[in-house]
């Protein structure tokens, strides 16, 4: 105990030099369903310090879908027992608020939870669910023959025509959604038409969460909106012989999810400069790979910078430099623990040496694989693990 309050104080000085942020993932590295995860408590108890403050800042990054971000604080603060404020919390969604030009469009929201106020929340002003679709068109959902209409519905106020599509997440009936998105796929927006299997445009579609699995209290991993957007993929090339097309991947491991959350970390450090921001997760295909994604980003930055620097010092240069380019870390290490989807008894994806003759990649269909993208900086046992290497590297500076 005496140790740890020698080392909270050494790290709590090197904090005036060094700028530390740690983004922290949930299921599977905090929590197993509604469960805390022992080590995670333990965990924050070393992170916090007398009167209950963070040492660092700290975001959690959370593919989750189905709340808003004060409901995930809220959890969070009480299961781990420390207070969390809805601006330490990135759900998969958070950056659809920076798609300002959807925003004024007719987007039909796919996914569970209070999904059409999440999306007036973040801006989007005319919403359509697929349950007001399904009752607009209760011809369009054949699959359960118990929710058959059994006599001609009365006619309803029109529905205006869809130009978005927003996945926010798994929903609780694939069936229902993914005959109806494909409904509106096919018709560009009007599902009441016939097909058009040659369209020459498609509708925008914004999807959040590529997670193929999930760890939750079961003994093996669920499925996540990964495997619903899978599935999506398979029946539109079946349909039409053409790939789905995203207008945007949202959350982890896309980058845009990674440059938000530092700026939450920043906004925490009163704007000054990260050196290096911890992402801990469980998840090679998302939390490491997307942390090593944002690694890359941040050196080919830091490059072009220096390269800059060199040149406007030389005097063949323009100082012409985004203010976002200045303040961005200097680098992100992933930090993996085995308490979630990570199995350390399974192959990792590209093993030559694994006996397995065919790659086995649980990223999205658009995501390339590249060895150095699912390698973590550590491998620890679970996050109390990772919160003691990151305070001793810190320390140790």
């Amino acid at each position: 105990m005496w140790c740890q309050r020698v080392l909270k104080e050494t790290v709590r000085h090197l904090s005036t030099r060094r700028q530390v942020g740690v983004l922290f993932d949930v299921d599977g590295v905090l929590l197993r369903g509604g469960s805390v995860i022992p080590a995670a408590r333990r965990a924050f108890r070393k992170l916090v310090d007398q009167n209950n403050n963070f040492l660092f800042p700290v975001v959690f990054v959370t593919n989750a879908g189905s709340c808003q971000k004060h409901d995930k604080a809220q959890q969070l603060s009480h299961l781990l027992d420390v207070q969390i404020a809805p601006e330490q919390v990135v759900l998969s969604h958070s950056p659809l608020q920076m798609m300002k030009s959807f925003h004024d469009k007719c987007v039909l929201v796919s996914g569970q939870g209070p999904v059409t106020h999440i999306a007036q929340t973040y801006g989007f002003q005319k919403v359509v669910t697929i349950e007001q679709l399904r009752e607009q068109h209760p011809l369009l959902d054949m699959v359960d023959h118990n929710r058959k209409p059994t006599s001609p519905s009365s006619p309803l106020q029109s529905l205006p025509q869809i130009q978005a599509i927003i996945l926010f997440g798994e929903p609780i009936r694939w069936e229902t959604n993914l005959q109806l998105l494909m409904d509106v796929l096919l018709t560009n927006g009007r599902p009441g038409c016939e097909y058009d299997t040659q369209l020459s445009t498609q509708l925008p579609v914004l999807a959040c969460n590529m997670d193929l699995l999930w760890m939750a209290e079961a003994p093996s991993p669920r499925f996540g909106h990964g495997m619903f957007l899978l599935c999506l993929e398979s029946v539109y090339r079946k349909l039409t012989g053409r790939q789905l097309q995203y207008e945007a991947l949202l959350g982890k491991p896309g980058l845009l999810t990674y440059q938000y959350a530092e700026q939450l970390l920043r906004r925490q450090n009163h704007n000054r400069k990260l050196t290096t921001v911890y992402a801990v997760g469980d998840n090679l295909m998302t939390d490491i790979y997307g942390a090593n994604v944002y690694n890359r980003y941040l050196a080919h930055q830091h490059a072009a910078m220096t390269n800059t620097s060199k040149l406007v010092a030389q005097g063949t240069g323009s100082p012409v430099m985004m203010e976002e380019d200045l303040l961005s870390a200097a680098q992100c290490r992933s930090l993996l623990v085995c308490t979630g989807v990570y199995n350390p008894h399974s192959p990792l994806p590209g093993d030559k040496n694994s006996g397995v003759t065919e790659t086995v990649f649980h990223g999205h269909r658009d995501l390339v694989l590249e060895p150095d993208l699912v390698e973590p900086s550590h491998v620890v046992e679970d996050v109390e693990a990772a919160v003691d290497l990151l305070l001793q590297e810190e320390s140790s500076v």
